[in-house]
């Protein structure tokens, strides 16, 4: 699996890696494909590239899902950096955004999703933060409010994206697959995945389905 090569080739060159990953449905085949593989995972720290502004055990937190799914088997070794660390950072999401900046950790490999509106991570078009993602010099976090979607989100901007030394990209039917190639024929904020794909200066890989 290109994603746990990836993590051991970072391992031998600093001695360490951080894997950020996606929440939602779509990457569970993987986490659980991924979960048994014999990385060093004593030497990885797994945390996300977004969430939703909901406390730990709620249905729609990416960090159960990646509990569940991806620290199990091999990967129970792995540390594990949720950006939502309790209710009351749940309540408070700015005070998540925070810690999580003062004790920043840049991400080595990211694992993103895209939905069908071109959003990847928790960068929305319609977001009202969407700008303020896109622009901000140096990688960190920051909430964004989307209004089509639940719940405020916690997410990394596009300079923490683009500063990790490799990003994947996993879509999934036809109807993503002409989003994306929409995106990267014009990148603009209409569609941020192209943004990302085509600033990436590092190694960016996308995988279809």
């Amino acid at each position: 699996m290109a994603i746990s090569h990836a993590l051991d080739l970072l391992i031998d060159e600093q001695g360490s890696a951080v894997l950020a990953v996606s929440g939602g449905k779509s990457p569970v085949p993987m986490f659980e494909r991924l979960c048994f593989r014999p990385v060093r995972w004593q030497a990885v720290t797994v945390t996300l590239v977004d969430e939703r502004a909901v406390p730990p055990g709620h249905e729609d937190s990416n960090g159960d899902l990646v509990r569940r799914h991806l620290l199990r088997e091999a990967a129970a070794a792995a540390s594990f950096l949720p950006l939502v660390a309790d209710a009351q950072e749940a309540a408070e999401p700015a005070s998540a955004v925070a810690r999580l900046n003062a004790g920043y950790r840049q991400p080595d490999v990211v694992v993103l999703g895209m939905g069908e509106d071109g959003h990847t991570a928790s960068l929305f078009p319609d977001a009202p933060e969407l700008a303020q993602a896109l622009d901000a010099d140096m990688p960190g976090y920051l909430m964004t409010r989307p209004t089509l979607a639940p719940h405020p989100r916690i997410t990394l901007n596009l300079a923490a994206l683009l500063a990790a030394r490799r990003a994947f990209l996993a879509i999934a039917g036809t109807a993503k697959l002409a989003v994306f190639e929409r995106a990267i024929a014009a990148p603009s904020a209409a569609l941020p995945v192209g943004l990302v794909a085509t600033r990436h200066r590092h190694d960016f890989d996308v995988f279809t389905a």
